[in-house]
């Protein structure tokens, strides 16, 4: 049958069994609208506040699932607006497929209204680009760009469209949804030697991270972890991928880890590290990091491979069909010293965990953490309370908790969360702090407009709390523009919204909000006040390493502003 390209990019999105697409029009994506609007009974648009909400709506939706998260926008200022949310699901490896229109082909490169080369700017933030050139290209170019967002190491894909593409016609044939590239175990010689070196082993430990979700090797894990008498523990990006009960579970490692996974990762002799980075905020300093273990490291990505480490055995291929070859040549270990190390570096991590009475940042999440259910997404900004909310939620699930590590994105968070209600069906929980809120309160709109259930909890100090607080440890206290001092009403302006809040003061006045707000059949806001000088802790100072780990900070009377 006959079709114009706009058509064609809606029946291909419907034949890739999209179900919702978040976005916002404008004038050089007008064809696409018309055809989602002929097609609204087979697909759904959600119209968000602002472009960037779309993005990271479409990102929350892919992390929910792990299927493709769709985007659109217009040329110009409306593509220039996805880029944030582009780059936040390159550096977290979602798959994403961003449709932008544009000025006609005949008009690319001439400063026309609106025209600006949007495939020049995603290029180092996306898996491929395309500006699509003949109309007769399109429908492929669209499964192409869906099976390299999920395939191998997933990330985003952009295609731009212009003008005179959508209102051209030509034939188009419907296909089967399409599938990932095959996956690869990584070479046996390699699986081999990585056994060997596992084998000798007296202090492992298995360390985790969002490769472990997009491979679904979360069995092969606690196989591994059984036979090698190991705790396990992940990076931020990991968090849910196991129950947070799980026995050998120690939680994140990292600058604000638990410490009790940070210093078991530090004694080890052999880290078998499983689709992880090791990024800046995992290892502290380089040169003193892991210094007496050798580094078993699975990747799907090549380029990850002894990129910020070096490991003694680097394997490129699918995590889950790489394991399933691996161990059955592991030994079985029994390791009575290395589980009574462990052991005790959990009962130091308990003797330093803050049980203050009150409204604590810890305290408020552990709250929370009554009303989650089992499928409960939770979203989170960029600060201390991304942090707080990592080291003290509990998961049953996995994709259950979506929060911007690679690239810190404040204003993830409520595009988050909207996306991942959609994709779950389910009421979604965003955590957020009065800065990050700032930044993305405009899409309480989109959720409220399409009674998507969510419940924000704002953790609200007053300041920019993550930045004030190495100003308070690193910078003199100088407070330097992170006083944020602003008289916003946010539950006056969530009723504004058309959505409904209330205000905690102390742990029962919480308990009390978060019973309605899980109640409410609208979305509902919580202002939940936090002391500005609360810190996130356990953490490794700037350039350092576990032997400098803090985990008791004394005021001393901290002066106020």
């Amino acid at each position: 049958m006959k079709l114009s390209g706009a058509d064609i990019i809606v029946r291909t999105l419907i034949e890739q069994k999209v179900e919702v697409v978040f976005g916002y029009p404008g004038g050089q994506i007008l064809n696409v609208y018309d055809s989602l609007y002929k097609y609204q009974d087979e697909i759904k648009h959600i119209l968000t506040a602002h472009e960037q909400g779309a993005a990271h709506a479409a990102d929350g939706y892919a992390r929910a699932t792990g299927r493709v998260g769709v985007v659109m926008a217009t040329s110009g200022p409306g593509a220039t607006n996805l880029v944030t949310g582009i780059a936040t699901a390159y550096l977290d490896s979602v798959p994403m497929v961003a449709i932008t229109g544009n000025v006609p082909t005949t008009q690319l490169g001439t400063d026309s209204f609106q025209e600006i080369d949007i495939t020049g700017i995603t290029l180092p933030i996306t898996k491929h680009n395309y500006v699509v050139g003949s109309v007769d290209t399109l429908a492929d170019t669209i499964r192409e760009a869906f099976r390299l967002a999920v395939s191998g190491r997933p990330g985003p894909v952009l295609i731009d469209v212009p003008k005179d593409i959508q209102t051209a016609e030509t034939e188009y044939t419907p296909q089967e949804p399409i599938e990932r590239e095959p996956r690869q175990p990584a070479k046996q010689m390699r699986i081999e030697a990585a056994a060997e070196a596992i084998n000798l082993s007296q202090r492992p430990f298995i360390y985790f991270g969002g490769g472990l979700v997009n491979s679904d090797a979360q069995d092969e894990l606690y196989e591994l972890a059984e036979i090698l008498d190991a705790p396990v523990g992940c990076s931020l990006m990991g968090i849910s991928a196991v129950p947070t009960s799980y026995p050998r579970f120690l939680g994140m490692q990292g600058m604000h880890g638990h410490y009790a996974c940070s210093m078991a990762m530090h004694k080890a002799d052999c880290i078998v590290a499983l689709g992880v980075r090791f990024n800046d905020r995992v290892t502290g300093n380089r040169a003193k990091f892991a210094k007496n273990a050798k580094i078993i490291h699975i990747d799907v990505d090549g380029a990850e491979l002894d990129k910020t480490v070096t490991a003694a055995n680097s394997m490129r291929g699918d995590l889950k069909l790489t394991l399933q070859k691996l161990i059955p040549l592991i030994a079985q270990k029994k390791l009575p010293e290395w589980r009574k190390t462990i052991e005790g570096l959990k009962f130091e991590e308990r003797q330093a965990t803050d049980n203050r009475d009150g409204l604590t940042p810890r305290a408020a999440i552990l709250t929370l953490n009554k009303y989650l259910g089992e499928n409960t997404p939770v979203a989170t900004d960029v600060g201390q309370h991304q942090m707080w909310a990592a080291q003290s939620l509990n998961f049953t699930k996995k994709r259950r908790f979506l929060s911007s590590g690679g690239l810190g994105t404040m204003g993830f968070g409520m595009g988050a969360a909207i996306g991942a209600a959609v994709a779950s069906k389910e009421r979604s929980v965003l955590v957020t702090g009065d800065g990050g809120f700032g930044m993305c309160l405009n899409e309480l709109a989109t959720a409220v407009t399409y009674n998507i259930p969510i419940v924000v909890l704002i953790m609200n100090n007053g300041v920019l709390g993550m930045v004030r607080q190495w100003q308070t440890l690193f910078f003199n206290k100088h407070y330097s523009n992170t006083v944020l001092n602003r008289k916003t009403d946010f539950v006056a302006l969530a009723k504004a919204f058309g959505a409904d809040g209330m205000r905690a003061s102390s742990l029962e006045e919480l308990d009390a909000a978060l019973k309605a707000a899980f109640s409410s059949d609208i979305p509902y806001v919580i202002d939940c006040a936090i002391d500005k000088d609360e810190f996130v802790l356990p953490m490794l100072p700037p350039g350092g390493s576990m032997d400098d780990i803090i985990t008791k900070v004394d005021l001393g009377g901290a002066e106020n502003e």
